[in-house]
């Protein structure tokens, strides 16, 4: 593993990549995960996790175990994406892209969800409110309880569910 870090500073003021997962993702799916990998500090209290890392931790670097939850930093997503293919468990929220990534996870993935329009993000502060982002975002899960929830969201939500064809 490379030490390409976003990570190992404490964050102390929003960035441009603090978009939070809303709550109907994690309650379509009804899983409960093991760790959040880049998590903002202290936490998103609905997000069904039992550990999670901040930027101080170094979420990109520190160990992952179980069933992992990743919304990474959209600005970067490359290490994130690779990390998530070599755990191999978990599901991952991110930004469709031209780059190459995106197909490294898709061919590793069990499933892959694209919602029909990209999700109302929450942002961070006291008056939490509703963010929209103009690209177009997908979720992919590996690990047969993650992608068995992945396929109970895109159930009951408009999108496009994908999943590997073998011979």
């Amino acid at each position: 593993m490379s030490q390409h870090s976003l990570f190992g500073i404490e964050q102390h003021t929003t960035t441009s990549d603090d978009y939070y997962t809303p709550a109907w993702i994690f309650e379509g799916m009804g899983i409960e995960f093991d760790l959040d990998p880049a998590s903002p500090p202290g936490g998103v209290a609905y997000i069904p996790t039992r550990d999670y890392y901040t930027q101080a931790d170094d979420g990109l670097n520190a160990p992952w175990y179980g069933r992992v939850w990743v919304n990474p930093p959209f600005s970067d997503t490359t290490a994130w994406a690779r990390r998530f293919v070599a755990h191999g468990n978990g599901v991952m929220l991110a930004p469709v892209s031209k780059a190459a990534w995106p197909s490294e996870v898709w061919s590793a993935a069990a499933v892959v969800w694209l919602p029909r329009r990209a999700p109302a993000f929450g942002t961070p502060g006291q008056n939490r409110t509703e963010a929209f982002i103009s690209y177009a975002v997908f979720l992919a899960a590996m690990g047969d309880e993650c992608s068995a929830g992945l396929r109970r969201l895109a159930a009951i939500h408009e999108g496009a569910l994908m999943q590997p064809v073998t011979s």
